[in-house]
């Protein structure tokens, strides 16, 4: 009977196991998470049930008897130290080994990290402890105008908490959508009352606050750093699999080694569509990767070519994005942006590569189907004012 291993039990992790039983597997499923929490979905954590509005029950991938119920065996609270290709195995922190015949590494990624005492926003531990500081802390200051960032900052102001967000980039999501639009959500939560602090860093983090680059000190009653995320691809990388910005796999989910498969945060996978490998953190991806490398094990026939998906909610604005705009010429709307009901859509050589949806709904399919087609298409038809 063939053994199926899969490291890192979070949404990846989760929906992969529950894809092999789904297509009919009937070998072994060993699911291995370092946390102690089974496996669980992060978009909550930064969103309602950070702000109190969701029950913690409903952050789960599956109901607690799901796994023995469907086979699957769920090791928490274990740390894969060694993953040997060669040996079909892996080692793990308790001193035991595990052989598998195809192995699954979705170990995700971990907050990137400043000197000082300061709180990160990961786990379902940290979104706990975040919200009830919240609840007493009468300032926080955030580090990093980044989605985390301005997600935390949105919670913290709805806990009724003064709050300042310091960022080195000209303005919010400078990198994520560019400045146009990064700014409208500067904007945003300047109309809230945050207090944005844009082209400078925070040098030093104290007890008591952040000294900026520029010398001034802030204080605060705790400091949240929210600066992006490192793919965990020690692992990998060790063990002589090809590594990049993430566990470099081809468009089926396969690593440098055929009996080795990488999916959500930590995968680097060639993407079809835009022709060069493409590493994406959001929720999306670990809920459509880990299905796809299951079935890949599986020996299907895959090709990973999913559009990235993000959505955000702050304050009275929903957005969803699809797509990747590195190389955007041009930039256009539907709709007006100051209105937060919208459509926006980024250009390359007149073909859509990224859309996002404000405050406007049931058009994410629309918009995905247009990225894929990579159409020419007119400004005019694209604004409504043709």
């Amino acid at each position: 009977m063939a053994t199926y291993v899969i490291v890192g039990a979070g949404l990846a992790g989760a929906k992969a196991a529950q894809t092999l039983r789904e297509e009919g597997f009937d070998g072994e499923v060993v699911l291995i998470g370092a946390e102690n929490e089974r496996p669980y979905e992060r978009p909550p954590l930064s969103k309602d049930y950070l702000q109190g509005t969701s029950e913690r029950e409903k952050i789960f991938v599956h109901a607690p008897e799901w796994y023995s119920d469907n086979g699957v065996d769920l090791r928490l609270g274990m740390r894969v130290t060694r993953i040997e290709p060669g040996n079909h195995l892996v080692r793990l922190s308790d001193g035991s080994r595990q052989p598998y015949d195809k192995l699954l590494v979705a170990t995700g990624a971990t907050p990137r990290r400043l000197p000082g005492p300061a709180y990160y926003l990961r786990t379902v531990q940290d979104s706990e402890a975040l919200k009830e500081r919240f609840a007493s802390a009468g300032s926080v200051l955030i580090v990093g105008a980044s989605w985390i960032g301005l997600e935390t900052a949105a919670a913290a102001r709805a806990a009724g908490c003064a709050v300042t967000v310091v960022e080195p980039e000209p303005t919010a999501l400078n990198g994520a959508l560019g400045p146009e639009l990064g700014s409208l959500f500067a904007r945003l939560h300047a109309s809230k009352g945050v207090d944005l602090r844009f082209g400078t860093a925070a040098a030093e983090i104290t007890e008591t606050g952040v000294r900026l680059s520029s010398g001034e000190r802030l204080t605060a009653d705790l400091v949240v750093v929210g600066i992006g995320a490192a793919p965990e691809i020690g692992l990998a990388r060790d063990a002589g699999l090809d590594v990049g910005q993430g566990i470099l796999t081809d468009a089926a989910l396969r690593t440098s080694h055929p009996d080795v498969f990488a999916a959500g945060d930590v995968a680097e996978p060639f993407h079809p569509l835009y022709g060069r490998r493409l590493r994406v953190e959001h929720w999306a991806n670990a809920l459509n990767g880990g299905p796809a490398a299951a079935r890949s094990m599986l020996g299907q026939d895959v090709v990973y070519d999913a559009i990235p998906y993000f959505y955000t909610d702050q304050y009275e604005l929903g957005m969803e994005f699809s797509g990747d705009i590195e190389g955007y010429d041009e930039l256009v709307y539907r709709g007006d942006p100051e209105s937060l009901e919208f459509i926006a859509y980024w250009l390359r050589g007149g073909r859509v590569i990224a859309g996002m949806n404000v405050n406007t709904w049931d058009v994410v399919d629309d918009i995905q189907a247009l990225i894929k087609s990579r159409v020419m298409v007119d400004q005019k038809d694209l604004s409504g004012k043709g």
